[in-house]
C-alpha cells in the first residue's frame, strides 16, 4: 500500500462534509466577493477582473463630473427677476390672448369671456370693460385679430369642441356665428383647432369626423361687418346683427392608394380636370394586380426583417389621419406648371399625417355658390421622407418642415429655392415641434474682412429655427444662403420633474428662448451659451399655475411675459374660492440683465422687411430681387464651383492612373506566359 495514502477516521467512515444554507452562502460572498472571482476559470477570472475595474474607472469619473458640475452650479450666481405687476382675475383663467395694438386683453374662462383693458399704466377693477357669459361654456383657446382700429376679431374654442367667432366694439362683444353649430347635439362633430387668418379675411376650423378630420375653410364679410359695427356704435340699432360666414371649401383626407383603372394616359390627364396637379398619386396608371405582385415579391424579399420588426394591425385606412395647415401671406413668388407666378391673394398650406406631400391652396379665387367639397391642389411639395411637424415664419416667407429620419428643411418661398437640408440628431426621438426663432441680418463671426460688401451682404441673411424632439431634447439650426449649422441646446433630461412643456423664442430679445419646466421652473436661457441668462421668480404664495400646460402671453408691444399663478392651498391662503389666481407680469425693458439682448436698430430695420405687406407682389419685382441676390452671391458659386471642378479632376485622374494599371497588367501578363512556355 502507498504511504502516502491518508487513513480516515477510527470507524472507517468518512464523515460527512458540512452543508451551507443559500442565506451562508450569499453572506459569504458578500463578506469576500473575490471568492466567486477565484471560482471561475481562467481566462474568465482576468476578463471578470478588468472589465471591474472598466467600470469602477468609469463611475469614479461620473462621480467626479458630477460633483465638478453640482458645484459649479452651487457657485454660479443666477439673476432672479421678480414680478413687476400683477392683475387679480375674478374667476379662473384657461387662456390670454393681447389685441395687436396693445390696448386690450382677452381672458377666456370657464363661463365665458372677459375683456380688460391696458391703457391705463395701473390696472384696477375699473379696467374690466366687457363679459359674454354663457354658463357650462368653458373657454380654453382664444385668437384675436385686428380689423380696424377699436375694432377686433375673436375665434374661440371650448373644452366641449364647440368653436365660437365674436366681434369686439364700442366696449361690447358680438356673437357672430357657431363654427359647429348643429340642431341636434349628438350629431354635432368635434373642432379641435380655430385659427383666423392675419388680416381676418379668412378662418379654418379643423373637424373630427368619423374617425379621421377635415379641415373647413370660411371667408368673413369684414367690409360687411365693419359697416354693421359702425352703425351699431352710433346708436342706429339695439341689436346688431352681422352678415354671415360663408364656407368656400371643405378639405377631406386623401384617399388611400388602390389599383387604378386607368388605361391610357389620356385618361390620367383627364382626372386631373385641367392637368394642373400631377405627382399626388391618385392619378396613376398601376393595377391591382400590380399592386399584389410587388408586394409578394418585397416580403420574399425581406421576410426575415418582417419578422423581426412586424407591423402594426392596423391597416392605413383604419387609423385616423390627421392635419396641419398654415395660412400664407400674399406677395410670394409661387412656381406653378414650371411657370413662376405672383400669389396675389392669401393662400393655405396643409400636410397629412404620414403624408410625404405638402399641399398648397389657393385662396384668392373667385367666390362660388356652393363649397367646393373636393377641392384640388393647387401645388404639391413632395418630400422624400415623412413630415412630422411645421412652421411659418411670421412673414410667411420661410416655411420649416421636420421630416422623419431627422431631417430638416428650410425653403425661402420669396425666391422659391431651399435654404438648407440638414440631420439633426434626434438620439431616436422624433421631432414634436418646430418654430421659427427669428431672422437676422447680423454678420457671421467667420466673415472675413477683406470680403466685398455686395458678396458679404448675402451672408447676413440668416434664419433661425428651433427643433424640439419627444424626449426634451432641443435644437437650434441656422440657416443662409451659403451656411447652415445646428446646436444641441439641451439634453434628454434625466429628472422627470426637469422636463420642459414650453419652449419658445421670445421674438423682442435676440438669442433668447423661454423654458417652463413639468417641476414649474421658469426661466430665460441663452441660445448662444446654452446658459440660463435669469430665473423668472413668482411670489412665495403662488405657484404657476397647470405646469403641463402653463398659461402665458407674451406681449410685443409691452416687451413683457404675464404669466397665471395659483395661490398655495394652506389654512392662511386668502382668496380660496377662485383660486386665488392671478396674471403676474414680467416687464424686460426694465430688466438690466437682458440689456445685452435687446434688439438693435438694424435688426429693427431689418425686422420691417419681414413683415406683413411689405412683400413685393409684382412677378417682376420678385425676379429682380432674385437677380439681384444671383449676382451678389455670384463670387460664393464661382468659388463651390472651382473647388467642384478640382475634386472632379482629381477624381478623374485618378480614374485614368487606375486604368493605365490595370492595363499594363493585362497586357503584361500574356508575354510572361509566352515566355514560361517557350
Amino acid at each position: 500500500m502507498p504511504v502516502y495514502i491518508r487513513k480516515g477516521p477510527a470507524g472507517g467512515i468518512p464523515d460527512a462534509p458540512a452543508i451551507c444554507s443559500g442565506d451562508e452562502e450569499e453572506a459569504s460572498f458578500l463578506r469576500d466577493p473575490d471568492q466567486l472571482q477565484d471560482k471561475l476559470p481562467q481566462p474568465f477570472r482576468m476578463i471578470q477582473k478588468v472589465v471591474d475595474r472598466l467600470l469602477d474607472r468609469a463611475w469614479d469619473c461620473i462621480v467626479q463630473k458630477e460633483t465638478v458640475r453640482v458645484a459649479e452650479q452651487a457657485t454660479k450666481n443666477i439673476p432672479i427677476m421678480e414680478v413687476s405687476s400683477q392683475i387679480q382675475i375674478p374667476v379662473s383663467t384657461n387662456c390670454v390672448a393681447c389685441s395687436e395694438d396693445g390696448k386690450y386683453m382677452f381672458l377666456g374662462q370657464s363661463c365665458g369671456l372677459s375683456v380688460l383693458s391696458l391703457a391705463e399704466a395701473q390696472v384696477t377693477s375699473s379696467s374690466w370693460l366687457s363679459v359674454w357669459e354663457e354658463t357650462q361654456v368653458e373657454i380654453t383657446c382664444l385668437q384675436v385679430i385686428s380689423l380696424a382700429e377699436s375694432v377686433y376679431l375673436l375665434g374661440a374654442l371650448d373644452d366641449m369642441g364647440v368653436a365660437r367667432l365674436f366681434a369686439y366694439s364700442s366696449e361690447t362683444i358680438h356673437l357672430i356665428k357657431v363654427i359647429n353649430e348643429t340642431e341636434d347635439i349628438n350629431q354635432r362633430h368635434v373642432c379641435l383647432k380655430f385659427e383666423l387668418s392675419r388680416g381676418g379675411d379668412y378662418g379654418a376650423a379643423t373637424i373630427s369626423c368619423n374617425g379621421s378630420q377635415c379641415l373647413e375653410v370660411y371667408r368673413f364679410p369684414k367690409q360687411s361687418w365693419l359697416k354693421e359695427l359702425s352703425q351699431h356704435a352710433l346708436g342706429v340699432g339695439e341689436a346688431v346683427k352681422l352678415s354671415p360666414v360663408t364656407m368656400v371649401m371643405q378639405i377631406k383626407p386623401p384617399n388611400p392608394l388602390r389599383g387604378s383603372t386607368i388605361k391610357s394616359p389620356f385618361q390620367v390627364l383627364q382626372r386631373t380636370e385641367d392637368g394642373k396637379v400631377i405627382g399626388s398619386g391618385q392619378n396613376h396608371l398601376i393595377s391591382s394586380h400590380q399592386w399584389e405582385e410587388h408586394d409578394a415579391v418585397f416580403k420574399s424579399l425581406f421576410r426575415k426583417y418582417l419578422a423581426t420588426n412586424p407591423s402594426p394591425n392596423k391597416q392605413p385606412d383604419e387609423t385616423s389621419s390627421c392635419v396641419t395647415s398654415h395660412f400664407l401671406l400674399p406677395g410670394i413668388l409661387f412656381p406653378f406648371m414650371g411657370v413662376a407666378k405672383a400669389q396675389t391673394g392669401l393662400a393655405m398650406c396643409l400636410w397629412w399625417s404620414r403624408s410625404h406631400n405638402l399641399l398648397h391652396y389657393l385662396l384668392g379665387k373667385d367666390p362660388k355658390d356652393k363649397p367646393d367639397l373636393e377641392p384640388k391642389p393647387d401645388v404639391l411639395w413632395p418630400n422624400a421622407q415623412e413630415i412630422l411637424c411645421s412652421a411659418v415664419s411670421s412673414c410667411s416667407r420661410y416655411l420649416a418642415l421636420g421630416l422623419a429620419c431627422e431631417l430638416v428643411t428650410i425653403w425661402d418661398r420669396l425666391l422659391g429655392v431651399p435654404l438648407c437640408v440638414v440631420s439633426v440628431p434626434a438620439a431616436d426621438s422624433r421631432f414634436s415641434r418646430i418654430m421659427f426663432h427669428s431672422h437676422s441680418h447680423s454678420q457671421p463671426q467667420n466673415q472675413p474682412q477683406n470680403q466685398p460688401q455686395n458678396q458679404a451682404r448675402t451672408s447676413h441673411i440668416n434664419t433661425q429655427v428651433l427643433v424640439i424632439c419627444r424626449s426634451g431634447a432641443c435644437h437650434l439650426v441656422s440657416a443662409g444662403l451659403d451656411s447652415h449649422d445646428v446646436t444641441q441646446l439641451s439634453e434628454r433630461p434625466s429628472d422627470p420633474g426637469c422636463f420642459p412643456m414650453v419652449t419658445t423664442a421670445v421674438p423682442f430679445l435676440q438669442r433668447l428662448a423661454l423654458v417652463m419646466q413639468k417641476n414649474g421652473q421658469v426661466f430665460l436661457q441663452d441660445l448662444g451659451t446654452r446658459s440660463i441668462v435669469c430665473r423668472l421668480s413668482l411670489p412665495a404664495s403662488h405657484v404657476l399655475a397647470s405646469p403641463w400646460n402653463p398659461v402665458f402671453l407674451l406681449d410685443l408691444n409691452k416687451q413683457a411675459l404675464i404669466i397665471r399663478g395659483d395661490q398655495h392651498p394652506g389654512p392662511g391662503a386668502e382668496d380660496i374660492e377662485n383660486g386665488g389666481s392671478r396674471l403676474f407680469v414680467f416687464r424686460f425693458h426694465d430688466a438690466a440683465v437682458v440689456e445685452p439682448y435687446r434688439k438693435g436698430d438694424d435688426l429693427e430695420e431689418s425686422s420691417k422687411h419681414s413683415r406683413p405687406g411689405t412683400a413685393s407682389t409684382s412677378l417682376e419685382e420678385m425676379c429682380n430681387l432674385y437677380s439681384h441676390q444671383r449676382a451678389e452671391s455670384i463670387g460664393e458659386r464661382n468659388r463651390v464651383m472651382t473647388q467642384t471642378w478640382n475634386q472632379l479632376q482629381l477624381h478623374a485622374t485618378m480614374v485614368l492612373s487606375l486604368n493605365k494599371k490595370n492595363r499594363a497588367k493585362v497586357t503584361d501578363t500574356p508575354h510572361r506566359c509566352t515566355d514560361t512556355v517557350n
